[in-house]
């Protein structure tokens, strides 16, 4: 399967994934992180900048947005909406985990982890603490611990009919690496925020066929390269086609559920001494 480009994975997030999968975290941060008045906040994987564009355009101009995404043609796209709407909101391509800012730099730090490999997660919860001024909020929305477990059961499954057992323990990895909510907090305790909270939703994504599941950009272009991204290249093909199949299977009727445990965790950085 033919990998897709940055502009080409840009405009399918645009279209596609901000629509609906993107909205229901950035609800998450609507409904439990509140703005400051002014000074300077940080949106961590903004995307195409739909979210952040909505954040600055509710605030006006004395809280100034800077964002940042690991696509660079996502930011291209994020710039062009802000220019039309004759916003300042800066765009600059930066590593998630690895942020290129001076410590205590930010009044707000906005993280959206919905779409980053859960290994990375410790250290972006400690890059977005690094960076929050002392007594700033720092907020991270993500799929947690018990998310995407009918597809689990499916790939393993798969993996099995097929004679790839030796591919069933990166399985139990996928389910495994997805953090627990009380290892988030601690997480966010141990990077130096106080009174740190979490919140869940559950968020049910319904697609009416495999064709529909396995074709929709977001699972095909996105979490696809996540969950079989341990896979020999030789293999892909096949093991997708297996997935189709038991999901087709008469008893689920062809339709298929995917469940997903949506996380904000919140807290504010600590005061210095």
């Amino acid at each position: 399967m033919a990998e897709k480009t940055d502009k080409e994975l840009a405009y399918l997030h645009e279209l596609f994934v901000a629509t609906d999968w993107g909205e229901r975290f950035a609800e998450l941060i609507d409904e439990h992180v509140k703005l400051p008045k002014r000074g300077r906040a940080l949106y961590a994987a903004s995307g195409t900048g739909g979210h952040a564009i909505a954040l600055q355009e509710r605030t006006g101009a004395d809280l100034e947005f800077v964002c940042i995404d690991e696509n660079e043609d996502s930011l291209e796209l994020a710039r062009a909406k802000a220019k039309t709407l004759k916003l300042n909101t800066e765009f600059r391509y930066g590593k998630v985990d690895d942020l290129d800012f001076k410590d205590d730099q930010f009044d707000l730090v906005i993280g959206d982890g919905s779409l980053v490999h859960s290994e990375r997660v410790p250290n972006v919860i400690a890059e977005l603490a690094r960076v929050a001024a002392p007594g700033a909020m720092v907020a991270l929305v993500l799929p947690s611990f018990a998310s995407f477990g009918e597809f689990f059961s499916i790939y393993w499954e798969a993996l099995h009919n097929l004679g790839l057992a030796d591919h069933e323990s990166d399985v139990e990895n996928l389910i495994t690496v997805l953090p627990l909510v009380s290892a988030l907090e601690e997480t966010a305790e141990h990077a130096g925020l106080e009174d740190v909270k979490s919140v869940t939703k559950i968020e049910e994504f319904d697609f009416e066929s495999a064709t529909e599941f396995l074709g929709a950009p977001l699972i095909a272009d996105f979490l696809m390269s996540i969950w079989l991204e341990t896979l020999p290249q030789e293999s892909y093909e096949q093991v997708v086609k297996e997935i189709a199949r038991l999901i087709s299977e008469e008893d689920r009727e062809g339709k298929f559920l995917l469940t997903v445990k949506a996380t904000i965790v919140t807290g504010t950085k600590a005061l210095s001494e």
